[in-house]
């Protein structure tokens, strides 16, 4: 046991330096190492809490410093990362010499900027010198949006990029949004809606005797303005196609033109030599030079929207019910009790086309296609919708007659309207709850998703599209204007 303990000892000793071979000084430098290296390990226990002397070759070679050398103080410190060197070229004063008046400027900017509760006492001019010190005001954001809307109202530029892209028959994609008058809803039955040509503005009016604009968004759609018409509900209101103005008419012999630009109510007095008691129904037309309102005894009168005088009229055999425009403004098509549809021709005043509405005996609505003419649309009272081919007025008989019938509605149809490429025409009757139908043009068939009893149309009276076809917006009896999303158009 003893020997075999002295083996394992030796084993644990290693080999010894002078069985290597090496020379004296070499043999010196390697004991010296060796014990540097590992004679602390075998000495541990008898070395503990005695300083350990290292040599001056571990110090250089190990450290990397010389014996009795010391590390420099600006080597023990940290580096920044980056310096500035901008800022020790700043020089702070410690007194300004300032005015009073430059004195008592800074404390009331200070002041309201500490202070925002007394923002409802500055004028509209401190307000925007405010801004500077604090955007995120609320009287401030409220006028940066005032000031948006009158800016809105004083251009009439087109802001919508109108593009044609295939839709899809059977099925449209449509999603409700905030109803486009919840600032201010109507306190009447709204008669009529319509989308400015820039897509942000919608109006509507209505028996309550107000024009009310709101900026379209889809989200908010805040209030811009409300005009009272005093003694004067409107029956009808439309924009002129250039968005400078807009007719608003009654059951009066006047009409009113409203200047956007300006703010300015124009009333307009009645043609001289005509007798009618209510010029309530018009149109206006796309070259804004000049608005056809229907009169009596089946009479057409054409008024010039830069003089206001009667510059014409046209005579149909029965009564005049509805009235729409070309889309190059060179002719007037007009429908009324006798159920025949008139074409005229408004250079010589002369009707060129006639034909008999197929299976009508009293019309009630008519529109005209905006893509190129290419289809124009009459509504019955008996609810029947028909599609006629345009240039089938010029040749009559067969061509002439509808290539479409339309028979989803059973009351009468006294709303038409294209959408602006004309692959929807929505048409509706206010005689019964939820009596909107879309038509896909391309092949003439309804959409069968919406409206859903769920739609919450109820008694609509006015639609229209806005110039994108985006929105589609349906005022109803209740005085809401129902906003709703079409997703197949991208622009509003």
């Amino acid at each position: 046991m003893a020997a075999s303990e002295k083996k394992k000892k030796k084993r644990r000793k290693g080999p010894s330096l002078n069985d290597t071979g090496l020379k004296d000084s070499d043999l010196q430098e390697a004991e010296r190492l060796h014990g540097l290296l590992f004679g602390a390990l075998e000495n541990a226990a008898e070395g503990l809490g005695k300083e350990i002397e290292v040599g001056d070759g571990f110090r250089r070679d190990v450290l990397g410093v010389d014996a009795g050398e010391e590390p420099a103080a600006e080597e023990c410190e940290r580096k920044p990362a980056w310096i500035d060197e901008e800022e020790s070229e700043i020089q702070v004063k410690e007194g300004k010499a300032v005015s009073a008046a430059e004195y008592v400027a800074g404390l009331r900017a200070q002041h309201a900027k500490l202070n925002p509760g007394t923002d409802w006492a500055a004028l509209p001019s401190e307000k925007k010198k405010r801004k500077n010190f604090d955007s995120e005001l609320d009287s401030d954001v409220e006028e940066d949006e005032d000031e948006d809307h009158t800016r809105i109202l004083r251009e009439n530029d087109e802001l919508v990029v109108k593009s044609k892209v295939r839709l899809p028959q059977g099925l449209i994609e449509v999603s409700r949004l905030k109803d486009g008058n919840a600032d201010e809803p109507s306190s009447a039955v709204v008669r009529s809606v319509e989308f400015h040509r820039n897509g942000q503005i919608l109006m509507t009016a209505g028996f309550d005797k107000r024009l009310r604009f709101f900026q379209i968004d889809g989200k908010k759609n805040p209030k811009i303005q409300s005009v009272f018409l005093d003694n004067f509900p409107v029956h009808k209101a439309s924009f002129v196609p250039d968005g400078s103005k807009v007719v608003a008419s009654s059951r009066r012999k006047m009409y009113v033109l409203y200047d956007l630009a300006h703010a300015k109510v124009e009333k307009v007095m009645p043609p001289v030599g005509r007798d009618e008691q209510s010029l309530e129904s018009f149109e206006v037309s796309p070259d804004s030079k000049v608005v056809a309102f229907i009169g009596n005894e089946g009479y057409i009168l054409l008024s010039s929207l830069g003089t206001k005088q009667l510059i014409g009229t046209l005579k149909m055999n029965g009564s005049v019910r509805s009235l729409a425009f070309a889309n190059d403004g060179r002719q007037l098509l007009s429908c009324g009790g006798d159920g025949e549809v008139y074409c005229w021709d408004l250079s010589t005043r002369r009707c060129l086309y006639k034909i008999r509405d197929d299976g009508c005996v009293n019309n009630t609505a008519l529109c005209v296609s905006p893509a190129a003419n290419e289809y124009f649309s009459t509504g019955s009272s008996s609810g029947v919708v028909n599609v006629y081919k345009y240039q089938g007025l010029a040749s009559g008989g067969a061509a002439a007659g509808p290539v479409k019938t339309l028979m989803n509605l059973t009351t009468a149809a006294d709303t038409l309207k294209f959408n602006h490429d004309g692959q929807i025409l929505a048409m509706c009757s206010r005689m019964k709850k939820d009596a909107v139908r879309l038509v896909h043009v391309p092949s003439f068939t309804v959409f069968s998703n919406w409206p859903t009893p769920k739609t919450g149309l109820q008694y609509v009276h006015s639609l229209d599209f806005s110039p994108g076809s985006g929105y589609l917006a349906a005022g109803n009896a209740a005085g809401k204007v129902l906003l709703f999303r079409l997703r197949h158009y991208e622009h509003a």
